[in-house]
Protein backbone atom coordinates (compact mmCIF):
# COMPACT_ATOMS: atom_id res chain seq x y z
CA UNK A 1 0.00 0.00 0.00
CA UNK A 2 1.68 3.36 -0.98
CA UNK A 3 1.35 6.10 1.27
CA UNK A 4 -1.78 8.22 1.90
CA UNK A 5 0.03 10.97 2.93
CA UNK A 6 1.48 11.31 -0.99
CA UNK A 7 -2.17 10.26 -2.47
CA UNK A 8 -4.56 12.50 -0.71
CA UNK A 9 -2.17 15.41 -0.73
CA UNK A 10 -2.42 15.38 3.00
CA UNK A 11 -0.24 17.60 5.73
CA UNK A 12 1.30 16.84 9.08
CA UNK A 13 -0.42 17.96 11.71
CA UNK A 14 -4.46 18.87 12.30
CA UNK A 15 -7.29 18.01 9.54
CA UNK A 16 -10.29 19.63 9.13
CA UNK A 17 -13.18 19.68 6.61
CA UNK A 18 -11.93 18.43 3.10
CA UNK A 19 -8.56 17.02 4.56
CA UNK A 20 -10.78 14.89 6.60
CA UNK A 21 -13.15 13.75 4.00
CA UNK A 22 -12.30 14.93 0.30
CA UNK A 23 -9.56 16.52 -1.01
CA UNK A 24 -9.63 18.84 -4.21
CA UNK A 25 -7.77 16.64 -6.77
CA UNK A 26 -9.93 14.25 -8.85
CA UNK A 27 -7.26 11.86 -8.63
CA UNK A 28 -7.20 11.26 -4.68
CA UNK A 29 -10.13 9.84 -3.20
CA UNK A 30 -11.78 10.65 0.33
CA UNK A 31 -9.65 9.92 3.69
CA UNK A 32 -12.25 7.82 5.13
CA UNK A 33 -13.06 6.25 1.99
CA UNK A 34 -9.17 5.20 1.26
CA UNK A 35 -9.24 3.91 4.66
CA UNK A 36 -12.86 2.42 4.04
CA UNK A 37 -11.56 0.75 0.40
CA UNK A 38 -7.72 0.01 1.81
CA UNK A 39 -9.07 -1.91 4.97
CA UNK A 40 -7.94 0.09 7.84
CA UNK A 41 -9.59 2.06 10.27
CA UNK A 42 -7.94 5.36 12.28
CA UNK A 43 -7.64 4.81 16.29
CA UNK A 44 -9.52 7.51 18.18
CA UNK A 45 -7.51 7.89 21.11
CA UNK A 46 -8.78 9.53 24.21
CA UNK A 47 -6.87 12.13 25.92
CA UNK A 48 -6.86 13.75 29.14
CA UNK A 49 -3.45 15.47 29.22
CA UNK A 50 -0.50 16.76 27.06
CA UNK A 51 1.19 13.89 28.33
CA UNK A 52 -1.28 11.60 26.92
CA UNK A 53 -1.54 13.39 24.01
CA UNK A 54 2.15 13.32 22.84
CA UNK A 55 2.31 9.48 23.91
CA UNK A 56 -0.15 8.98 21.38
CA UNK A 57 1.47 11.17 18.65
CA UNK A 58 4.60 9.30 19.57
CA UNK A 59 2.99 6.25 18.90
CA UNK A 60 1.66 7.77 15.58
CA UNK A 61 5.26 8.87 14.28
CA UNK A 62 6.48 5.34 14.71
CA UNK A 63 4.19 3.81 13.31
CA UNK A 64 3.96 6.18 10.06
CA UNK A 65 0.03 6.08 11.00
CA UNK A 66 -2.49 8.52 10.97
CA UNK A 67 -4.35 9.49 14.60
CA UNK A 68 -7.45 10.99 15.91
CA UNK A 69 -7.12 12.44 19.31
CA UNK A 70 -9.96 13.05 20.94
CA UNK A 71 -11.23 14.44 24.45
CA UNK A 72 -14.47 13.63 26.37
CA UNK A 73 -16.40 15.79 28.35
CA UNK A 74 -14.94 14.28 31.66
CA UNK A 75 -11.24 14.09 29.96
CA UNK A 76 -11.70 18.14 29.22
CA UNK A 77 -12.41 18.94 32.48
CA UNK A 78 -9.32 17.11 33.67
CA UNK A 79 -7.40 19.16 31.11
CA UNK A 80 -8.36 22.27 32.51
CA UNK A 81 -7.76 21.16 36.07
CA UNK A 82 -9.81 19.90 39.13
CA UNK A 83 -9.10 22.83 40.85
CA UNK A 84 -11.80 24.63 38.11
CA UNK A 85 -15.50 24.53 38.82
CA UNK A 86 -17.14 22.38 35.75
CA UNK A 87 -20.76 24.78 36.48
CA UNK A 88 -22.04 25.74 33.24
CA UNK A 89 -19.60 23.43 31.34
CA UNK A 90 -17.08 26.02 31.87
CA UNK A 91 -13.81 23.69 32.77
CA UNK A 92 -14.92 21.13 30.05
CA UNK A 93 -15.38 23.77 27.66
CA UNK A 94 -11.96 25.81 28.41
CA UNK A 95 -10.49 22.61 28.65
CA UNK A 96 -11.16 21.02 25.47
CA UNK A 97 -10.43 24.62 23.87
CA UNK A 98 -7.01 24.07 25.65
CA UNK A 99 -6.10 20.79 24.28
CA UNK A 100 -7.25 21.72 20.96
CA UNK A 101 -4.31 24.37 20.58
CA UNK A 102 -2.15 22.10 22.10
CA UNK A 103 -2.44 19.36 19.61
CA UNK A 104 -2.76 21.95 16.95
CA UNK A 105 0.79 23.47 17.87
CA UNK A 106 2.37 20.89 18.39
CA UNK A 107 1.07 17.84 16.11
CA UNK A 108 2.74 19.31 12.56
CA UNK A 109 6.34 18.44 14.20
CA UNK A 110 5.57 14.29 14.59
CA UNK A 111 4.70 14.40 11.07
CA UNK A 112 1.91 12.41 11.35
CA UNK A 113 -2.10 13.36 10.03
CA UNK A 114 -4.13 13.85 13.44
CA UNK A 115 -7.93 14.23 13.29
CA UNK A 116 -9.01 16.38 16.52
CA UNK A 117 -12.13 15.21 17.43
CA UNK A 118 -14.47 15.38 20.91
CA UNK A 119 -15.92 12.31 22.51
CA UNK A 120 -19.77 11.57 23.89
CA UNK A 121 -21.40 14.64 24.36
CA UNK A 122 -25.04 13.23 25.56
CA UNK A 123 -28.16 15.71 26.09
CA UNK A 124 -27.18 17.08 29.22
CA UNK A 125 -23.87 18.19 28.01
CA UNK A 126 -24.91 20.07 25.00
CA UNK A 127 -23.83 23.35 26.59
CA UNK A 128 -19.85 21.75 25.88
CA UNK A 129 -20.79 21.11 22.54
CA UNK A 130 -22.66 24.76 22.02
CA UNK A 131 -19.28 26.59 23.58
CA UNK A 132 -16.88 24.28 21.59
CA UNK A 133 -18.42 25.46 18.57
CA UNK A 134 -18.96 29.00 19.55
CA UNK A 135 -14.47 28.55 19.46
CA UNK A 136 -14.92 26.59 16.02
CA UNK A 137 -16.69 29.46 14.33
CA UNK A 138 -14.54 32.58 16.22
CA UNK A 139 -11.69 29.93 14.87
CA UNK A 140 -12.63 29.55 11.31
CA UNK A 141 -13.95 33.42 11.10
CA UNK A 142 -10.26 34.36 12.23
CA UNK A 143 -8.64 31.11 10.17
CA UNK A 144 -10.77 30.00 7.46
CA UNK A 145 -11.21 26.24 9.37
CA UNK A 146 -12.78 25.59 12.70
CA UNK A 147 -10.95 25.19 15.66
CA UNK A 148 -11.90 20.76 15.79
CA UNK A 149 -11.80 18.76 12.85
CA UNK A 150 -14.97 16.99 14.38
CA UNK A 151 -17.03 16.36 17.07
CA UNK A 152 -19.43 13.55 18.57
CA UNK A 153 -22.93 13.88 19.28
CA UNK A 154 -24.47 10.96 21.52
CA UNK A 155 -28.55 11.75 22.19
CA UNK A 156 -28.74 7.97 21.93
CA UNK A 157 -30.32 7.22 24.74
CA UNK A 158 -33.09 9.36 23.70
CA UNK A 159 -36.40 8.87 21.04
CA UNK A 160 -34.66 8.12 18.13
CA UNK A 161 -36.62 11.32 16.19
CA UNK A 162 -35.06 13.64 18.64
CA UNK A 163 -31.88 12.17 17.96
CA UNK A 164 -32.02 12.55 14.23
CA UNK A 165 -33.84 16.00 14.34
CA UNK A 166 -31.10 17.22 16.64
CA UNK A 167 -28.16 15.93 15.30
CA UNK A 168 -29.16 17.51 11.88
CA UNK A 169 -29.46 20.65 13.68
CA UNK A 170 -25.96 20.74 14.92
CA UNK A 171 -24.47 19.16 11.38
CA UNK A 172 -26.10 22.42 10.11
CA UNK A 173 -24.25 24.97 12.19
CA UNK A 174 -20.70 22.63 11.17
CA UNK A 175 -21.74 22.40 7.42
CA UNK A 176 -20.66 25.56 6.60
CA UNK A 177 -17.08 24.68 8.26
CA UNK A 178 -16.94 21.50 6.89
CA UNK A 179 -16.94 20.21 9.87
CA UNK A 180 -17.50 16.43 10.79
CA UNK A 181 -20.02 15.26 13.42
CA UNK A 182 -20.40 12.07 14.84
CA UNK A 183 -23.47 10.52 15.75
CA UNK A 184 -24.43 7.28 17.94
CA UNK A 185 -27.73 5.48 17.42
CA UNK A 186 -28.03 2.45 20.13
CA UNK A 187 -26.75 2.51 23.39
CA UNK A 188 -23.50 1.33 24.39
CA UNK A 189 -23.16 -0.58 27.43
CA UNK A 190 -21.04 -0.21 30.19
CA UNK A 191 -20.05 2.84 32.10
CA UNK A 192 -17.90 5.68 30.79
CA UNK A 193 -16.74 9.12 31.92
CA UNK A 194 -20.03 9.02 34.27
CA UNK A 195 -22.67 7.75 32.11
CA UNK A 196 -23.35 4.40 33.29
CA UNK A 197 -25.80 2.21 30.79
CA UNK A 198 -24.62 -1.28 32.48
CA UNK A 199 -28.41 -2.24 33.10
CA UNK A 200 -29.63 -1.32 29.45
CA UNK A 201 -32.11 -3.18 27.85
CA UNK A 202 -29.65 -6.14 25.76
CA UNK A 203 -32.13 -5.37 22.94
CA UNK A 204 -31.26 -1.56 22.80
CA UNK A 205 -27.26 -2.57 22.28
CA UNK A 206 -28.51 -2.73 18.44
CA UNK A 207 -29.27 -0.54 16.05
CA UNK A 208 -32.22 -1.56 13.17
CA UNK A 209 -30.92 -0.98 9.31
CA UNK A 210 -34.31 1.11 9.19
CA UNK A 211 -32.79 3.70 11.51
CA UNK A 212 -29.22 3.49 9.77
CA UNK A 213 -31.19 4.60 6.54
CA UNK A 214 -33.14 7.31 8.39
CA UNK A 215 -30.48 9.28 9.58
CA UNK A 216 -28.12 8.55 6.41
CA UNK A 217 -31.10 9.96 4.28
CA UNK A 218 -31.94 13.33 7.00
CA UNK A 219 -28.15 14.08 7.35
CA UNK A 220 -26.79 13.61 4.02
CA UNK A 221 -29.02 16.13 2.67
CA UNK A 222 -27.46 18.74 4.83
CA UNK A 223 -23.44 17.63 4.70
CA UNK A 224 -21.53 14.66 3.50
CA UNK A 225 -19.13 15.43 6.75
CA UNK A 226 -20.90 12.65 9.22
CA UNK A 227 -20.50 8.81 10.41
CA UNK A 228 -22.60 6.95 12.81
CA UNK A 229 -21.57 4.83 15.88
CA UNK A 230 -24.38 1.85 15.10
CA UNK A 231 -24.73 -0.57 18.26
CA UNK A 232 -23.79 -4.05 17.71
CA UNK A 233 -23.31 -4.76 21.37
CA UNK A 234 -20.86 -2.73 22.12
CA UNK A 235 -19.90 -1.75 26.21
CA UNK A 236 -17.57 0.30 27.03
CA UNK A 237 -15.23 -0.32 29.83
CA UNK A 238 -13.11 -3.50 29.95
CA UNK A 239 -14.66 -7.16 30.76
CA UNK A 240 -13.83 -10.81 30.08
CA UNK A 241 -14.03 -12.24 26.87
CA UNK A 242 -17.27 -13.95 26.02
CA UNK A 243 -19.23 -12.04 28.56
CA UNK A 244 -20.01 -9.23 25.54
CA UNK A 245 -21.62 -10.86 22.24
CA UNK A 246 -20.57 -8.27 19.79
CA UNK A 247 -22.03 -8.54 16.43
CA UNK A 248 -19.96 -6.41 14.03
CA UNK A 249 -21.21 -8.41 10.97
CA UNK A 250 -24.84 -6.81 11.44
CA UNK A 251 -22.76 -3.67 9.92
CA UNK A 252 -22.52 -5.45 6.74
CA UNK A 253 -26.47 -5.79 6.86
CA UNK A 254 -26.78 -2.00 7.70
CA UNK A 255 -24.27 -0.98 4.26
CA UNK A 256 -26.23 -3.36 2.21
CA UNK A 257 -29.51 -1.88 3.28
CA UNK A 258 -28.13 1.83 2.54
CA UNK A 259 -27.09 0.83 -0.94
CA UNK A 260 -29.91 -0.92 -1.88
CA UNK A 261 -31.66 2.47 -1.28
CA UNK A 262 -29.52 4.30 -2.50
CA UNK A 263 -28.96 1.68 -5.67
CA UNK A 264 -25.59 2.16 -5.59
CA UNK A 265 -25.10 -1.47 -5.87
CA UNK A 266 -21.44 -3.05 -6.77
CA UNK A 267 -20.39 1.11 -7.53
CA UNK A 268 -20.79 1.67 -3.98
CA UNK A 269 -21.08 -1.19 -1.60
CA UNK A 270 -20.61 0.45 1.90
CA UNK A 271 -22.00 4.28 1.66
CA UNK A 272 -21.93 4.53 5.27
CA UNK A 273 -18.87 5.60 7.72
CA UNK A 274 -19.25 2.94 10.69
CA UNK A 275 -17.25 4.27 14.26
CA UNK A 276 -16.31 0.99 16.90
CA UNK A 277 -17.44 2.30 20.14
CA UNK A 278 -16.64 -0.24 23.70
CA UNK A 279 -13.40 -0.96 21.25
CA UNK A 280 -11.39 -1.79 24.99
CA UNK A 281 -11.38 -5.37 25.42
CA UNK A 282 -12.56 -6.46 21.97
CA UNK A 283 -10.94 -9.21 20.26
CA UNK A 284 -8.59 -8.58 17.08
CA UNK A 285 -11.06 -10.87 15.10
CA UNK A 286 -14.26 -8.13 16.03
CA UNK A 287 -12.62 -5.08 14.90
CA UNK A 288 -11.45 -6.81 11.62
CA UNK A 289 -15.16 -7.44 10.93
CA UNK A 290 -16.16 -4.30 11.90
CA UNK A 291 -13.33 -2.79 9.18
CA UNK A 292 -13.98 -4.97 6.61
CA UNK A 293 -17.65 -3.72 7.08
CA UNK A 294 -17.27 -0.03 7.01
CA UNK A 295 -15.90 0.93 10.20
CA UNK A 296 -13.02 3.91 9.52
CA UNK A 297 -12.46 4.86 13.33
CA UNK A 298 -12.35 2.79 16.43
CA UNK A 299 -12.32 4.31 20.27
CA UNK A 300 -9.97 3.48 22.47
CA UNK A 301 -9.82 4.56 26.04
CA UNK A 302 -9.77 1.82 29.38
CA UNK A 303 -6.87 -0.09 27.63
CA UNK A 304 -5.09 3.31 27.11
CA UNK A 305 -5.63 4.43 30.78
CA UNK A 306 -4.34 0.60 32.39
CA UNK A 307 -1.18 1.08 29.91
CA UNK A 308 -0.73 4.52 31.07
CA UNK A 309 -0.74 3.40 34.75
CA UNK A 310 1.32 -0.01 34.28
CA UNK A 311 4.40 2.03 33.45
CA UNK A 312 3.97 4.62 36.14
CA UNK A 313 3.31 1.29 38.57
CA UNK A 314 6.18 -0.80 37.38
CA UNK A 315 8.83 2.24 37.65
CA UNK A 316 7.45 3.11 41.30
CA UNK A 317 7.68 -0.56 42.46
CA UNK A 318 10.82 -1.33 40.88
CA UNK A 319 12.48 2.16 42.40
CA UNK A 320 10.33 2.67 45.89
CA UNK A 321 13.66 2.32 48.14
CA UNK A 322 14.88 5.49 45.61
CA UNK A 323 11.81 7.29 45.99
CA UNK A 324 10.99 7.26 49.89
CA UNK A 325 13.14 10.50 50.82
CA UNK A 326 14.55 13.30 48.93
CA UNK A 327 18.09 12.08 50.41
CA UNK A 328 19.31 8.85 50.51
CA UNK A 329 18.74 5.24 49.44
CA UNK A 330 20.20 1.41 49.03
CA UNK A 331 23.51 3.60 47.35
CA UNK A 332 24.48 5.47 50.72
CA UNK A 333 22.74 7.30 53.28
CA UNK A 334 23.88 10.58 51.66
CA UNK A 335 23.12 9.72 48.09
CA UNK A 336 20.06 12.35 46.34
CA UNK A 337 17.58 10.87 44.75
CA UNK A 338 16.42 14.11 41.89
CA UNK A 339 17.03 12.22 39.38
CA UNK A 340 14.64 9.08 40.30
CA UNK A 341 11.79 11.32 41.64
CA UNK A 342 11.84 13.69 38.72
CA UNK A 343 8.66 13.73 36.96
CA UNK A 344 10.47 14.13 33.74
CA UNK A 345 11.76 10.12 34.68
CA UNK A 346 8.03 8.54 36.05
CA UNK A 347 5.53 10.18 33.50
CA UNK A 348 7.70 9.14 30.29
CA UNK A 349 7.94 5.28 31.80
CA UNK A 350 3.97 5.55 31.41
CA UNK A 351 3.89 7.61 28.12
CA UNK A 352 5.90 4.56 26.92
CA UNK A 353 3.34 2.15 27.93
CA UNK A 354 0.80 3.39 26.76
CA UNK A 355 2.75 4.56 23.19
CA UNK A 356 3.38 0.70 22.73
CA UNK A 357 -0.60 -0.02 23.41
CA UNK A 358 -1.42 2.36 20.79
CA UNK A 359 1.26 0.75 18.47
CA UNK A 360 -1.06 -2.54 18.59
CA UNK A 361 -3.62 -0.49 17.92
CA UNK A 362 -2.20 0.63 14.90
CA UNK A 363 -1.20 -2.99 13.77
CA UNK A 364 -4.63 -4.49 15.09
CA UNK A 365 -6.73 -2.08 12.86
CA UNK A 366 -4.26 -2.20 9.72
CA UNK A 367 -3.34 1.76 10.08
CA UNK A 368 0.26 0.70 10.66
CA UNK A 369 2.72 1.95 7.89
CA UNK A 370 0.11 3.59 5.65
CA UNK A 371 1.84 6.77 5.50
Amino acid sequence: MSGLMSQLGLKPGVLYGDDVLKVTSVMTSQLFEYARKAGFALPAINVTSSSTALAALEAAKDARAPVILQVSNGGAAFFAGKGISNDGQKASIAGAIAAAHFIRSIAPIYGVPVVLHTDHCAKKLLPWLDGMMDADEAFFKEHGTPLFSSHMIDLSEEEVEFNIKTTAKYLQRAAPWKQWLEMEIGITGGEEDGVNNEDVDNNALYTQPEDIWEIYQTLSKISPYFSIAAGFGNVHGVYQPGNVKLHPELLAKHQKFVSEKLQTGKEDPKPVFFVFHGGSGSSVEDFRTAISNGVVKANLDTDLQWAYLCGHRDYITNKIDYLKTQVGNPDGANKPNKKYYDPRVWVREGEKTMKARVIQAFDDFHTAGTL
